[in-house]
Parts: structure tokens; C-alpha cells; sequence
């Protein structure tokens, strides 16, 4: 009992600090670690956790708030600070985004066991990258080809797609002075003193642990958070039939009618699909099944009409 309890007060205190992030906050505190510092062993240690948030983090806290000294960035949140931050001196750029990017860092790891990816974040892996097998050996063949100190992203970007990316020492996909800008949705630190105490050069080693302590709660958070999830995310059928539909029924209403004639049968198959498939409870109400009844009725009669048009002689 005591140790859960422990365990949930590393946990709201770091929620408070977190929700802290989206204001103006100066001066800037060092955040508490949501977990204790042996935690995450034996994928990363308990000194190496000591030295990185206590020296390394502290430093970065420290010496931002001297940058941010006679600077205009009180009412600015971090985020939009860092959205900026090409308008800063160069010691508000490294200390601001050194700041963010260990804040996101400690939430991004956990001690607990694996979780379940979210179905909507699952999804966007296998169709990006064909999995979140593929997308670690991604990110850790990119994070090894990377010369020095910085961090290995996975962000959203324009159209809500995924997107990896390796930054130079304490940049990140948030800041205007970056070539691929996007939302955070997992960083990990790849400066030597994220892993030298435990994996000396071995960075190779250090990026195959750390998916053991990576902290999938908090990645489908962040992706949720970014990409609101559409009406239809949990109903595949009805996607595939509205996908359809809306790519022949709305040329008809301009005149085309050409892609409904192509296409028909494939409407006929996916109203037959979204019938037979099962109804996600929130839409599982009698008026959508007779709806869903109509439809597939409707384009069964549609697909022989047509039919029967095409065998018309000239």
C-alpha cells in the first residue's frame, strides 16, 4: 500500500508540473522525477538518472532563467516560446528547448510494464511503418547515424502524418529554426550522458533498452491529444463505405455521374460489408441498423440498375 502510494504521489505531482508547461512560468523549477531514480533498472540506472535530471536538467533550469533575465518571454508559454524561438538570443534557444525536451524525456519513460498502443496511434504505425517493430529499428538506425549529441523524434506533422526526425544537440521538431517541424510525440535523448555511466560509446545498446521502460500510456496520449480521433475511427466498414460514396456520390451532384457507373458494385460490396460487420456500441442503436439496412438495399438496387443499362444495345 505504501509503495502504491508513493507511486501516485511521484505521478500527481508530476501531472501538476506538467500542466504547469502550457503558461508562462518564470522562473522555471526543476520538475520532480514520477518515478524514483532505480526505477527504470536495469535498462537505466539509478546514477546515470541522478546525474542527468539533478545536474544535467538542473543546469538547463538554472541557466534559463538567467537567459530569461530582461527577455520579454513571461507571458509566453514554453511551447510557444519554442515556436519562436529563432526571435531569442542563442542562450534562450539552447537552455528553453534543453529545458522542454528532459520535461517531456521523464514522461516519456515508465517503469511499469508494456501497455497497448491505442488503436488510433496503432493504425497510423502500421500504415506509416508497418508496425512499432519497424518504427524502433527505424528510429534506432537513425539515431545512430547521428554525429555527436541531439535527440531522436517521432512527431506529427502536416496532415497528421509521422514523422522521424533526428535534431541537433537540444533542438526539437516544435522550434521555426528546424527543417521538420512537428508535434512531439516520443523523444529520446541521445547525448552521452543519457547512457556513458551504464553503456560507455555503446549508444547501439542504450536505444534497444530504453523501449523496455518506454512509457506507451503516455505516446497514446500524445498522439490522441494531437490527432483528434475522426467519428468513424473505430468502425473500419463504415470508413470504406463513406470513402467510396463520397468519391462517387458527390461528383453525381455536379452532373458526373461517370465514377457512381465505375464504381457501383464496389458501393453494393462495402454497404454489404457494413452490414454484415459488427457495430461499434456508441452508433448501435436501432435507427442506424435500419439506416444500414436502406443503404445496402438502395445500392444492391443501384449496382443492377446499372447493370442492366450496360447491356442495353446502342
Amino acid at each position: 500500500m505504501m509503495k502504491k502510494s508513493k507511486q501516485l504521489l511521484f505521478a500527481l505531482t508530476f501531472n501538476l508540473f506538467s500542466f504547469h508547461l502550457s503558461f508562462g512560468q518564470n522562473p522555471y523549477s526543476l520538475p520532480p522525477l514520477p518515478y524514483a531514480f532505480n526505477a527504470l533498472e536495469p535498462y537505466i540506472d539509478a546514477e546515470t538518472m541522478q546525474s542527468h535530471h539533478g545536474k544535467h536538467h538542473q543546469a538547463y533550469v538554472t541557466n534559463l532563467n538567467k537567459a530569461q533575465q530582461n527577455s520579454e518571454t513571461d507571458s509566453v508559454s514554453l511551447e510557444n516560446l519554442l515556436k519562436q524561438i529563432s526571435k531569442y538570443k542563442e542562450a534562450v534557444r539552447n537552455n528553453t528547448s534543453g529545458y522542454y525536451n528532459h520535461s517531456f524525456f521523464w514522461r516519456i519513460l515508465t517503469p511499469t510494464g508494456k501497455t497497448q498502443l491505442s488503436e488510433g496511434f496503432k493504425r497510423a504505425l502500421d500504415k506509416q511503418f508497418g508496425g512499432i517493430d519497424s518504427l524502433k529499428i527505424r528510429m534506432n538506425e537513425t539515431a545512430l547515424k547521428r554525429f555527436g549529441s541531439g535527440w531522436i523524434w517521432l512527431s506529427i506533422g502536416k496532415n497528421n502524418q509521422l514523422i522521424i526526425s533526428i535534431t541537433p544537440n537540444q533542438d526539437n521538431p516544435l522550434m521555426d529554426v528546424v527543417e521538420e517541424k512537428g508535434l512531439p510525440n516520443l523523444g529520446i535523448d541521445v547525448w552521452e550522458h543519457a547512457y556513458y555511466l551504464k553503456y560507455q560509446n555503446k549508444r547501439g545498446d542504450y536505444l534497444s533498452a530504453i523501449w523496455n521502460v518506454i512509457n506507451r500510456n503516455e505516446v497514446n496520449s500524445q498522439y490522441e491529444k494531437n490527432v483528434p480521433k475522426r467519428k468513424f475511427d473505430d468502425w473500419p466498414a463504415m470508413l470504406a463505405f463513406h470513402k467510396v460514396m463520397s468519391q462517387t456520390f458527390h461528383p453525381s451532384e455536379e452532373g458526373n455521374l461517370e465514377p457512381l457507373k465505375q464504381r457501383n458494385h464496389e458501393l453494393a460490396k462495402n454497404a454489404k460489408a457494413l452490414q454484415k460487420n459488427p457495430i461499434p456500441p456508441v452508433f448501435n442503436r436501432s435507427e442506424i441498423i435500419e439506416t444500414i439496412k436502406q443503404l445496402r438495399k438502395d445500392s444492391k438496387k443501384l449496382d443492377q440498375m446499372v447493370k442492366m443499362d450496360n447491356r442495353r444495345p446502342f
